[in-house]
């Protein structure tokens, strides 16, 4: 029998969707996950992991939290008026009062914004969304992280070259 191979997780479950630009572009200060409402057909359509986050964010309005621009295309195999005409809809997130209080105090200071950082199914097979709190970086910012980067992958590449002689 062949090796089987491991999945790629979120915190707790297979990812479907990842922004890797939103590490890019932003700071990431903090992260939370929160439950997402979606229709069935959403819902499958997450499974065969065709969605897109990457210039999803997440909005106060009226006090609740809703993830703007996030794209999950129809369901191709659905009935056709399941209500799942609009892939860029925006969908409700669910978090406690508290959690919400906490997320719109730290937009509240300014600079910073809440980004989907991955979509993933928990081991109970429930739609989650990783939100992050992050500031935006600038050009600058951008490319000393690069640079960092660069020599860390160096310094290793030394590190292991000098332990073979």
């Amino acid at each position: 029998m062949g090796k089987k191979k491991k999945k790629k997780h979120g915190p707790d479950g297979d990812i479907v969707a990842q922004n890797r630009k939103a590490r890019h572009d932003y700071f990431i200060e903090d992260t939370i996950e929160a439950g997402i409402m979606l229709m069935g057909s959403e819902v499958k359509s997450l499974r065969l992991g065709s969605s897109s986050i990457q210039e999803s964010y997440a909005q106060d309005k009226d006090g609740e939290l809703y993830l703007i621009n996030a794209h999950i295309p129809e369901y191709k195999a659905s009935a056709q008026h399941t209500g799942h005409q609009d892939p860029r809809r925006e969908r409700k997130l669910l978090l406690h009062r508290r959690q919400i209080d906490r997320l719109m105090q730290s937009i509240a200071r300014g600079g910073y914004t809440i980004v989907p950082l991955s979509f993933y199914f928990n081991e109970r097979g429930i739609a989650k969304v990783e939100l992050g709190i992050g500031k935006g970086k600038n050009k600058g910012d951008k490319r000393q992280t690069s640079k960092d980067r660069d020599w860390k992958r160096d310094k290793a590449r030394m590190m292991s070259h000098k332990h073979l002689d």
